[in-house]
């Protein structure tokens, strides 16, 4: 018989610490996986602001026998995953500036950056609010590019985002002194695991843990050592001295290159999640001003957005939201790989992904596409609401909160006139 785990193991060497992810041993009463303690909620929202090219992503008729799309086809291995929503949008979106929707699409307050403006909380940190220090960080909030997110507190405060993953890492899973922690990430660079100065230990651990356990472990340490490698590779671009003859550098992981920032950012949502380090986590696709590393653009995604129903632009449009899709599709495949309890981690997460934006190539806030999978919930349907008369999207965001569990529950957010349901 496997021995119990206290909830915060951790692997310890060389003064570094390593999180390991929830294992059914580390349950008390535990004496089988049919009696291992409920997965806990989570929540995992996705905004690109720029918006989705409508055209490639709705299907013409909703229901559950849908004829797929261009980008629908991209995820399609999980048809059965996801709920596709359109016709939502919050009320009194102008604002300001053409783009400020993007402060209130989690919050829904209206006026948005208008004189005397002042926001309201986040969908995100109402449910980091009633969850608390349950895990070590109550929310973890990523940008793509830059600091500026669509969090904001009860005091209408913006949280900052996390724009470095490498930094988001060694602050989530490391623990350590400085010159501990700076030793192991030089060996990282040099190509070297942290897990590689472990090996003692997580064989010792695994002769400790149940069957499930080990192999929950095993695609554990197989994803830290993905993440591992893909952050060497960025830091090596980053630390690289940039020409000084004008031309642009070779940067995999520059501001240029939106893809490769967004897929850092997925491969390390999983290990968040697992490793219980946070059960809420935002991530803001932002404008990056800047012509992205994708074959066959030649403008920046912004100007394309705008594209003025133009062929060319929308063809450069749909290579960049073909890549995020693909993005968000291995994230799902991630969570869906990754088992616990009585399930896998798709079935406890919640991932939702949309936008502020319904038609970006118009600055238009109505008709938001918007995508929620896992959770539990029945998908499999494309769920199409009044064009004309949108449906809050803060209902949805009412049925995400109660998703959450004990705690967490509200009968009201923001704009909403109830739970949503379908």
């Amino acid at each position: 018989m496997f021995q119990p785990l206290d909830r915060r193991t951790f692997l310890k060497a060389a003064g570094v610490s390593v999180a390991l992810p929830l294992l059914e041993s580390m349950s008390p009463a535990i004496v089988s996986a049919a009696t291992a303690a409920a997965a806990p909620k989570r929540m995992v929202i996705i905004c690109n602001v720029l918006g989705l090219y409508g055209n490639s992503l709705f299907p013409k008729a909703p229901g559950r026998d849908y004829e797929s799309t261009e980008y629908l086809d991209l995820i399609k291995d999980h048809r059965e995953d996801f709920t596709l929503f359109s016709g939502f949008a919050h009320e009194g979106q102008t604002g300001r500036e053409p783009h400020s929707c993007e402060l209130t699409w989690l919050t829904s307050a209206q006026g948005p950056a208008l004189g005397g403006f002042r926001n309201s909380i986040s969908v995100d940190q109402v449910a980091a609010d009633q969850l608390g220090y349950t895990t070590r960080f109550p929310s973890v909030v990523f940008g793509s590019s830059n600091t500026i997110s669509q969090s904001f507190t009860s005091s209408g405060v913006m949280v900052p985002a996390e724009n470095r993953p490498a930094r988001m890492f060694t602050k989530m899973f490391l623990e350590g002194k400085p010159h501990q922690i700076a030793r192991e990430k030089q060996n990282l660079s040099d190509g070297r695991s942290i897990l590689d100065t472990l090996m003692s230990q997580t064989e010792s651990l695994k002769r400790r843990v149940s069957t499930a356990d080990k192999e929950q472990l095993d695609e554990y340490f197989t994803a830290f050592r993905s993440a591992e490698q893909n952050l060497s590779e960025a830091q090596v671009w980053s630390n690289r001295p940039k020409p000084s003859v004008g031309e642009a550098p070779e940067d995999v992981r520059a501001n240029t290159d939106i893809l490769g920032r967004v897929q850092l950012v997925m491969d390390i949502i999983p290990l968040i999640l697992q490793t219980d380090t946070s059960r809420v986590v935002a991530l803001k696709i932002q404008d990056h001003r800047a012509v992205p590393e994708v074959d066959g653009v030649s403008d920046e995604h912004h100007n394309l957005s705008h594209h003025g129903k133009e062929p060319g632009k929308i063809e450069q449009l749909r290579k960049i939201e073909r890549g995020l899709m693909t993005c968000y599709g291995s994230l799902l495949s991630q969570l869906k790989q990754k088992k616990e309890a009585n399930g896998s981690l798709l079935d406890s997460s919640q991932v939702l992904l949309g936008s502020n934006l319904g038609n970006a190539n118009a600055h238009n806030s109505r008709n938001l596409p918007i995508m929620l999978a896992g959770g539990g919930y029945k998908h499999g349907s494309y769920v199409a609401h009044d064009k004309d008369k949108n449906s809050p999207l803060c209902n949805l965001f009412v049925t995400m909160l109660n998703n959450m569990g004990t705690g967490v529950e509200t009968e009201s957010f923001g704009q909403s006139t109830g739970a949503l349901t379908w």
